[in-house]
């Protein structure tokens, strides 16, 4: 299975993807910002980042582009997990180089159908 890591900061919606993901078998790496997401995006190569878009500091849209434009992590699929449900949010977050956008609160198959078809498409 997959490493995933979850960057959002909601202790309770991480709570909750967590829950789904290590129920079928996925190990998961965990960060609270932004910052913290690339850095650990960077350190542990995960196989997915599941990206918050509102966080104070660097928000998920800039987090997205600063891991899909540098040459160590853009490789890893970003898919924003968001409450933010406009079309230019989705349109925005794949110009940003996210892969998948899925809005919360996140149904347990919409998101293991998500996470399949990103890591499959490499």
């Amino acid at each position: 299975m997959a490493r995933i890591l979850i960057v959002d900061d909601s202790p309770t919606e991480t709570h909750l993807i967590r829950g789904i993901l290590t129920g079928n078998g996925h190990e998961v790496l965990e960060a609270t910002s932004g910052e913290e997401g690339v850095a650990i995006a960077g350190k542990e190569l995960p196989d997915m980042v599941l990206m918050d878009v509102v966080m104070p500091g660097l928000n998920g849209f800039q987090a997205t582009r600063q891991i899909s434009k540098d040459n160590r992590t853009n490789h890893i699929p970003v898919v924003i997990v968001t409450t933010k449900n406009q079309e230019t949010d989705r349109v925005w977050g794949k110009r940003q180089g996210a892969k998948g956008y899925l809005v919360k609160p996140v149904q347990e198959n919409l998101l293991l159908e998500t996470i399949d078809n990103v890591l499959t498409k490499d």
